[in-house]
């Protein structure tokens, strides 16, 4: 073996030796270093070697991703056309179609740039907002400590490890004192190890007492929290969007060719129509008809959405999770940080004093005695909290001698004097072995074994407080007699707000469910405080292994569904039941914060990253939340929801219009043998698509339900709605060019006679109810009753205004049009106002027959009303509010900022109490 000189960093790099096990005056060798740490330059230069100290994600080529936009299913359609319009109507004695194929050109650009530009802004929001969760920790860089960011970290570096860090890379302890080190979110180990000088801590543990100094031995993937998450690649899944949004653009597509093919059959063979001018109707059914804009529209909405959603505190990673998270059935919650504080707590109402003439606030005070003021551990700091002023613990007392917690004797005592000079000493520990301390005997014992029974049995971990005289006044005397004075509960307390939450969770149809690694009874006594029920199984009935003969005869996946959690759950417990629940075809979210949440999180429908996560967790999930709490995934629900809305809105909006095209533009040609021109097609998709953008932030009610894609629904509707266009457009063809109708009604000129005219008056009828349909697809009430967005009503007036300017005015040959003047334009208003009618009237029939809700519920589309006092997102509406009036305050921008919030799990507690 080569020599600890001939060994370089590179080979370092490829761990050709194990750091974690030499000695550590060998690790200073091999990575050529000394305690006084590494300098910039030579920081710099190991970057270089072994990489950022992070976890890398791919980045997207941002052309490929621009070009990305252009390639799909839709974007050929119109691309074909635009080659059909140089190529195959180059024939019939005219030249190629420019004019048409610069247009469609402009308008995939046009499409695609929207796209990136949103996608892209989307994207770099919430990597922003990412960067500012990068991890901080004190290196030792030029002889000085200096707080940086943990991704410069290299092996080599020397770092301060103390209470309450994140261990941001791999390292081997200094000399020092002991560590306790959390563990819970690398091993699922659930209570802290004891780390002692020389031995390895690794990266995403959390240090819970102690502060010593390290070297850094691994970093990034090759650290131990790197390896576990590089496994998590092999879990993927595929959204349901793509799959719908291929789906309803095969449908557009499928219809666009039976009408070509039907148009082909009878031009052609039959009709024997010119070459040129059956071309130009083929164009007029490709152009018209494909909802080119349909990718755009719903990324820019789900875009938008995105950035709607960072604000409230969720930072989407992967925006069709939106989609997902609006259908989402079933959430599966952590308790502890989420449901619950994640801050012991003392219950006062059940705190039991033994001691006639003392109350509560006194059995509290001395416990705070015998906790320390600082670096204290989860249980100190919950004692000491309970104090008005955390100085009062040692005021008017002077401190000689504190005993801290131990494995052997498990309780602290203190020993001190009072103003008097009076000397005492006094303890808090687990319950039995303060009993024994004091000796307690008969009924007092019974008592007190009794109340520990009852606080366990209702998921409350028990603290025994105890006290003595010293007469000898010295710190080594035993002292006088132990007085056993009482029994605190302790708690990990709910949220404020998770009660109300989780009831408003149930009202939006969502189910949520607790999966927590602490014990049954303190899960189920979480849940009979948050009222979400107390239906909860230990981890082994998942495989079977329950000895209660109840439980083990119901089928695991029937427990699980109807379960209202489970406790002393492992990783792999969340990846089956999300796994079990899936296959029950619900869209399940799961919540998770360490790297051995990875896989659940990553095979769930929507894993959510709850607030100071590991990076492994967030790297695989597709939310991050930025703030702690249930409050915050409910309020995303909603906006989700509304997000989702908006994009069903356009999809029903999409397949309508392109049914209304290619029906009606091809009955028009092939009944009249009428020729209208692609252009005008092409502007009428144009001032859609400029009209229909601004849906993206549109005022929508969101469901009160669960929402998930219905293509049945989708395509029902547009069929109906579609064909009934199309046959008012035919009717109105008609009667301008078969009847004296307008003529005698408007009294405007006849203009059956003048085929630039008619395309001119066929253009403006189309263009004025293809964009209104749009307020029927949007409402579920009467649309002229639920008003839209003020972008939304800006964008189709706008839209209008230039389409009527363009038929009253507009005399282009290019195009084939001839203005027709005010009167007319007047007319086709008139008479699409009141063919616009009926539209709501066959949204209302089409959803009776596929719901079968009762007619009045449809008409009036009732809102399902919440009740909601208050959340951390300060949205505090009053006792009663529409579901639409609550989207609203959910989606308010609130001036965000970061928890500050010092997390103490109760699992490192537990060795307190054992």
């Amino acid at each position: 073996m080569a020599s600890d000189g001939d060994i370089s960093l590179e080979q370092i790099k490829n761990e050709i030796v194990d750091l974690e096990n030499i000695p550590v005056e060998e690790v200073f060798k091999l990575l050529k270093c000394t305690r006084e740490g590494l300098t910039t330059a030579e920081g710099e230069t190991r970057l270089s070697i072994f990489g950022h100290n992070k976890l890398e994600e791919k980045k997207d080529n941002k052309v490929l991703k621009f070009l990305g936009f252009m390639w799909n299913p839709l974007s050929w359609v119109m691309e074909a056309a635009a080659i059909m319009a140089i190529v195959l109507a180059n024939g019939g004695g005219k030249p190629p179609d420019w004019p048409d194929f610069v247009g469609i050109v402009t308008l995939l650009l046009i499409n695609s740039t929207i796209s990136f530009i949103e996608e892209n802004s989307a994207g770099n929001a919430a990597a922003a907002l990412m960067a500012g969760l990068a991890p901080k920790t004190k290196v030792l860089r030029d002889g000085k400590w200096s707080e940086q960011e943990a991704s410069i970290l290299v092996p080599g570096d020397i770092i301060s490890v103390k209470l309450g860090d994140i261990i941001p890379a791999d390292a081997r302890l200094l000399e020092g004192d002991p560590l306790k080190i959390d563990q819970a979110a690398l091993t699922g180990e659930s209570l802290p190890v004891t780390k002692n000088p020389g031995d390895s801590v690794f990266s995403g543990s959390t240090c819970k007492q102690g502060e010593l100094d390290a070297i850094v031995i691994a970093t990034g993937i090759h650290s131990f929290f790197g390896k576990a998450a590089h496994l998590v690649d092999n879990t993927n899944n595929v959204g349901h969007f793509q799959q719908v949004l291929t789906s309803i653009g095969n449908f557009c597509i499928f219809s666009i060719g039976i009408g070509m093919v039907i148009e082909i059959i009878v031009m052609y063979p039959i009709q024997h129509r010119n070459y040129r001018d059956g071309i130009d109707n083929l164009l007029v059914l490709l152009i018209g008809g494909i909802p080119i804009a349909m990718p755009t529209v719903l990324s820019v909405t789900m875009a938008i959405g995105s950035h709607r959603l960072s604000e409230q505190g969720a930072i989407t990673k992967r925006m069709t999770a939106i989609e997902e998270m609006a259908g989402m059935d079933i959430l599966c919650s952590d308790k502890t940080g989420t449901l619950t504080l994640n801050k012991l707590t003392v219950d006062k109402n059940l705190v039991e004093v033994f001691i006639n003439d003392m109350d509560v606030d006194t059995l509290v005070l001395l416990a705070a005695r015998a906790s320390r003021v600082e670096n204290q551990d989860a249980i100190d700091a919950c004692i000491v909290g309970m104090l008005s002023d955390p100085k009062q613990a040692r005021e008017g007392i002077t401190e000689l001698h504190f005993l801290p917690f131990n494995p052997v004797d498990k309780r602290t005592a203190i020993t001190y004097t009072d103003s008097k000079g009076e000397w005492y000493r006094c303890s808090k520990g687990a319950p039995e072995e303060i009993i024994d301390l004091c000796g307690l005997t008969g009924g007092m014992r019974k008592k007190a074994l009794s109340i520990i029974d009852g606080y366990a049995n209702r998921g409350l971990r028990s603290l025994g407080v105890a006290r003595q005289t010293i007469p000898e006044k010295t710190k080594e005397s035993p002292g006088g007699p132990w007085e056993f004075v009482g029994l605190l509960p302790l708690f990990d307390p709910p949220r404020h707000d998770s009660a109300e939450t989780i009831k408003r969770a149930l009202e939006l149809g969502i189910s949520v469910k607790m999966i927590t690694g602490d014990q049954l009874a303190i899960g189920k006594e979480t849940g009979r405080r948050l009222g979400m029920g107390t239906d909860m199984y230990p981890s082994s009935a998942l495989l079977g292994q329950c000895g209660d003969e109840d439980i083990a005869a119901i089928p695991i996946d029937e427990l699980i569904e109807k379960a209202d959690g489970f406790a002393g759950v492992f990783p792999e417990h969340k990846y089956e039941i999300v796994r079990r629940l899936q296959e029950r075809k619900h869209i399940c979210g799961m919540t998770g914060d360490g790297v051995n949440d990875a896989p659940a999180l990553k095979k769930a429908d929507i894993g959510i990253a709850v607030a100071d996560s590991t990076d492994a967790a967030r790297g695989a999930s597709d939310i991050v939340l930025t703030e702690p709490g249930l409050s915050v995934i409910v309020s995303a629900v909603l906006t989700s929801r509304s997000i989702f809305q908006r994009m069903k809105n356009y999809t029903i909006y999409a397949v309508s219009i392109t049914i209304r095209i290619v029906l009606g533009f091809m009955l028009v040609a092939l009944i009249w043998k009428f020729d209208f021109s692609p252009f005008m097609v092409l502007v009428i998709a144009i001032l859609n698509d400029g009209t229909i953008m601004t849906i993206s932030k549109d005022r929508v009610r969101p469901s009160p339900k669960p929402d998930t894609w219905k293509l049945d629904e989708i395509f029902a509707t547009g069929v109906v709605l579609g064909t009934y266009m199309a046959i008012v457009t035919v009717f109105f063809f008609w009667l301008v060019h078969d009847t004296e109708f307008f003529t005698r009604t408007f009294g405007v000129k006849p203009i059956n006679d003048n085929e630039d005219a008619l395309t001119t008056a066929l253009y403006l009828q189309v263009s004025t109810v293809s964009q209104a349909l749009i307020f029927v697809t949007r409402s579920r009430s009467w649309s002229f009753i639920e008003l839209p967005g003020p972008l939304l009503l800006i964008a189709f007036i706008l839209a209008q205004l230039v389409a009527t300017l363009l038929a009253v005015y507009a005399n282009w040959g290019f195009a084939r049009i001839q203005g027709i003047g005010w009167e007319w334009a007047g007319a086709i208003w008139v008479f699409s106002i009141i063919t616009y009618i009926p539209l709501d009237v066959l949204k209302f029939f089409i959803r009776y027959a596929l719901t079968g809700d009762a007619w009045g519920d449809v008409v009036q589309s009732k809102q399902i009303t919440v009740h909601f006092k208050a959340s951390r997102h300060h949205l505090k509406p009053g006792p009663m509010m529409s579901l639409l009036q609550l989207s609203d305050l959910a989606q308010q921008k609130q001036p965000k900022k970061r928890a500050d919030i010092e997390r103490f799990s109760p699992r490192s507690t537990a060795r307190d109490l054992n």
